[in-house]
Formats: C-alpha cells, structure tokens, sequence
C-alpha cells in the first residue's frame, strides 16, 4: 500500500537545494552512482557519508517518499549527494553517459508475467541503463525476493554482463554492505538478503 502524502511534502519539496530538475552539476569530474528507488534515503544518504569522493543520486518517483528522504538528508549539507523525483524511463537525457554505476536495491519484484517489462532488471531496463553509463556498466542489485533474484540473474547473462559477485546471503559473507530500511526489516525477520555486481 502507497504511503499518504505527508502534509509538508510540497514545502519540502519546494525549499530543496540539491533536487535536480534540468541539469546535472556537481562542480567536479568525480564519478558518479545512481540508486533507482531510493525510497527513504538510508541507503543513498550513507554511501554518500562514506563516500565524498563519488557523487550520488538518489532517484524516487514517488514524491511522498522522495520528501522523507530529503528532510533525512537536508541537516547533512552534502555536496556529493542529489536527488531527482521521477521515474528512470523518463531520465535518458538528463542522465545519458553520465552514470558509472547503478544500484537497484529491494526493487517491486513485479510477479505477474505480463508486467516482466516492469522488472528494473529486464531487458528493455538494461537497455535504458547501457545509454546511461559512460562507458563500463556496473550495477549492483539486493533482493530478499527469490524469484526476482533468479530472474535477474539469467537477464543479466542473457543481455551480456557478467557475474562479478554473488551472494544468496549476503549478511554472512565479508562484501561491503550499507544497508537500506527494508533490509534491516527484511534481515530482522529472518529473511536472507540476495546480492548481485554485475558489469559489461
């Protein structure tokens, strides 16, 4: 269920300093990552507090999400971190040979066959993503959802990329992890986390 709008979300919206609208500017030639469905910001806001030598945008196209992550990152005053509010399909130009490295963290698994298209991992996705990136693609992909794991494990063969680490349990494995709000959900029921690196 869709969460309500909360009731300052255009006045957070509205006074936002670091939401890209027309162009993107980050005054430096560092590289720069993208997470597609940022949801409330955990994910996208830490790996920029790690990481100040990468730039970061944090895409939801849901703007009574994309607010709550922005009062989250606000007090930070991050020069390395933006955020767009809008759906991925719709940011080919804006985005196009700038990204080097996307993140898809606890994507809808979309289970229905007639919404495959839908998947963030399916072909005409990978696509969009190959017109995205510079030149090497990188994407890095968590799921608790089984399906949509294996899913996304033949897609990305299928469309040429190749498996740089696997995990169907990621929690019990040494691989850097900054973890997002459903994955602390997710991990504190029980349910073991799927991560996938793939490049081409």
């Amino acid at each position: 269920m869709r969460m309500r709008n909360p009731k300052d979300k255009d006045e957070v919206i509205n006074n936002c300093d670091f939401l890209i609208t027309d162009e993107i500017n980050f005054s430096n030639n560092n590289p720069i990552h993208i997470e597609i469905g940022m949801g409330k910001g955990n994910f996208i806001l830490n790996m920029a507090l790690n990481n100040p030598e990468i730039n970061f945008i944090g895409i939801e196209k849901y703007s009574s999400v994309a607010s709550i992550a922005i009062k989250k990152i606000t007090p930070y005053h991050l020069p390395n971190l933006k955020i767009i509010i809008s759906d991925v399909a719709n940011l080919e130009e804006l985005l196009k040979n700038k990204v080097d490295v996307i993140y898809l963290n606890f994507s809808d698994p979309w289970p229905k066959l007639r919404h495959e298209k839908r998947r963030l991992t399916s072909k005409n996705f990978l696509d969009l993503y190959a017109k995205l990136f510079k030149n090497h693609q990188v994407i890095i992909q968590k799921t608790d959802n089984d399906d949509l794991f294996l899913y996304s494990l033949n897609s990305f063969k299928k469309n040429g990329f190749k498996i740089e680490e696997i995990s169907y349990d990621l929690h019990q494995e040494n691989i850097p992890n900054v973890m997002t709000e459903y994955e602390e959900k997710f991990s504190n029921d029980g349910i073991k986390i799927k991560y996938l690196k793939v490049s081409k």
